[in-house]
């Protein structure tokens, strides 16, 4: 951990999620530490502002870096950079002629670094988070948890070291691979890359009223999931500070 400022590049957008809330909540979270000095992004081009950064945190659904952006978030690793991967980061959502919707193997580079990539995911509801890993500083002290959120079913694409998780027997309605039974599902998890690495925390959706004009025009209640819970704030600090070089 440095004395001086702690450069951090948030890259904040994307598809049925109500992006503006996050961003707000998780630049909340970062005024806590005054050293942290961020940008904020749509996308993934500023790639000389990302060289010049400590770390990176990314939410964001169904947005994906270019081939030079990929390479310039792997040269950010290798050097020793550290990601904090939110919710949606690994996303692809392609909708299909029959109503079902795909997530293609499109971005193969990218969701190996990332260590994940979304398949599916169930209608909103309640599911139980295990904490197997109490010894991480991420975990410390924590304990199993109840939460209402949409629970990100994903496939692994590289070794990870999962420190939450959950378990789905189940349909996600709506998606081209909906039948899942008996599916360990990880919640929070590090991926070694290079020098650097990545946390990727699934939990944290949000929507609110206009955002799913596709579907339509108002969604008339507003949905904030995980952030309604202590625990997540919680959370997010931990990896705040480990993104900051203050947790190892």
């Amino acid at each position: 951990m440095t004395a001086g400022p702690i450069q951090a590049h948030f890259v904040a957008a994307g598809k049925y999620h109500d992006i503006d809330y996050a961003r707000l909540e998780l630049l909340k979270l970062m005024a806590e530490e005054p050293r942290i000095r961020a940008t904020v992004a749509m996308d993934y081009a500023n790639t000389e502002r990302l060289a010049a950064c400590d770390f990176l945190i990314t939410y964001t659904c169904d947005v994906m870096p270019n081939p030079d952006e990929v390479t310039a978030l792997k040269a950010f690793l290798d050097r020793g950079g550290r990601w904090l991967a939110l919710h949606g980061t690994n996303s692809i959502l392609r909708f299909l002629e029959s109503g079902l919707v795909d997530a293609p193997d499109e971005a193969p580079e990218l969701m190996e670094m990332l260590g994940s990539q979304f398949v599916a995911h169930p209608p909103i509801g309640p599911f139980t988070v295990e904490v197997p890993n109490t010894g991480d500083p991420l975990t410390r002290g924590m304990s199993d948890f109840e939460v209402v959120d949409e629970l990100y079913l994903s496939r692994t694409t590289a070794a990870i070291e999962t420190l939450m998780l959950t378990r789905f027997t189940g349909e996600a309605t709506g998606f081209t691979n909906s039948e899942w039974q008996d599916a360990e599902v990880p919640i929070l998890y590090r991926r070694k890359q290079g020098r650097g690495e990545i946390v990727y925390c699934t939990l944290g959706h949000c929507r609110g009223h206009y955002d799913v004009a596709v579907f339509t025009p108002f969604w008339p209640h507003p949905e904030r999931c995980a952030w309604n819970y202590p625990i997540y704030h919680e959370l997010l600090r931990r990896c705040l500070k480990w993104a900051s070089g203050e947790l190892e």
